[in-house]
């Protein structure tokens, strides 16, 4: 059962999911294999060891085709799709691959996680409306009915609502792979991202998947260090800085890691926290910082 539960980390599946990948991968291999035989039946008319020499190249040759037809009827067309891409990677070489991400044409896919009302989300969508380079393909939300589930309505874009259990388990990696998504960006997402998603998508693994992933960005209000951590979201943040007398504030944008607001620093923006502030005060120049450079600072990243 550990082998299973690791297989299922490692494609980011769930349950179901993992099984009618199994069934797949049997049923495929059973119709490769009655296919070359009949064609080879054809051409040898027996079994003799000419036959025998040349079913393995026909099976092999066969088998992923097998597999996509296959697959057609179980639902996974797109996890093989990006599997036998990952496959052939490895077969031709990363170089080889690295090449034809390189030439590819088309957008940047990015996701948007989000928990709440949107208002960063809207702003970044905005941003890269009329963008020929980046596209936000996908919003990824984990409370029903949020607001940002209706901006992506207004949109027009795809969006992915998760259950916790699902996302600690699988990171929902797969399907993330089968929107070909390339970059995450959290944008008031309250989770704590798990270990399977940040190692999936972390600009380390630039091959993976042949999609040219590029990373995980937060953007944090306050000025890590401080202030960060489980816990230290939205109106708590910004009660702990006045509480604390702190004459700036500011905003954050860093990498994501397996730890809350542990990430590398990317770039912060600051301002001036003045005597009689409330949190709701401080909230509103926290928003205005983000409206101004969180959108602008994914295009610098993805630009690079």
């Amino acid at each position: 059962m550990k082998g299973i539960s690791k297989l299922q980390g490692k494609w980011g599946v769930g349950a179901g999911q993992f099984w009618l990948i199994i069934l797949t991968f049997a049923l495929g291999g059973s119709l490769s294999g009655r296919v070359t035989s009949f064609l080879l039946k054809l051409l040898f008319l027996e079994k003799n060891w000419a036959f025998w020499l040349v079913y393995p190249l026909f099976l092999t040759i066969l088998w992923p085709f097998s597999v996509i037809f296959i697959s057609f009827f179980t639902g996974q067309f797109r996890f093989f799709k990006g599997y036998l891409g990952r496959v052939a990677g490895k077969l031709f070489g990363a170089a080889g691959v690295e090449s034809l991400s390189a030439n590819a044409e088309g957008p940047i896919h990015v996701a948007i996680f989000a928990s709440g009302a949107g208002s960063n989300a809207r702003k970044i969508i905005e941003y890269f409306e009329n963008s020929g380079r980046v596209k936000i393909s996908l919003i990824v939300c984990n409370v029903p009915g949020a607001g940002v589930l209706d901006i992506a309505k207004e949109k027009g874009i795809p969006t992915l609502l998760i259950n916790k259990a699902e996302f600690a388990s699988t990171g929902y990696v797969q399907s993330l792979r089968n929107a070909e998504i390339n970059f995450i960006v959290l944008a008031g997402f309250l989770w704590k991202v798990p270990e399977v998603l940040v190692r999936a998508f972390s600009p380390s693994n630039i091959l993976d998947n042949n999609n040219n992933t590029r990373g995980i960005i937060n953007i944090h209000p306050a000025l890590l260090p401080k202030y960060g951590g489980k816990g230290m979201y939205g109106a708590h943040v910004h009660e702990a800085v006045i509480a604390a007398g702190e004459k700036t504030s500011g905003i954050t944008i860093h990498w994501v890691n397996e730890h809350y607001d542990e990430g590398a620093i990317i770039y912060q923006a600051t301002c001036s926290v003045e005597p009689g502030d409330t949190p709701n005060d401080l909230a509103n120049k926290i928003h205005a910082l983000e409206h101004a450079h969180f959108a602008p600072t994914i295009e610098k990243l993805l630009m690079k």
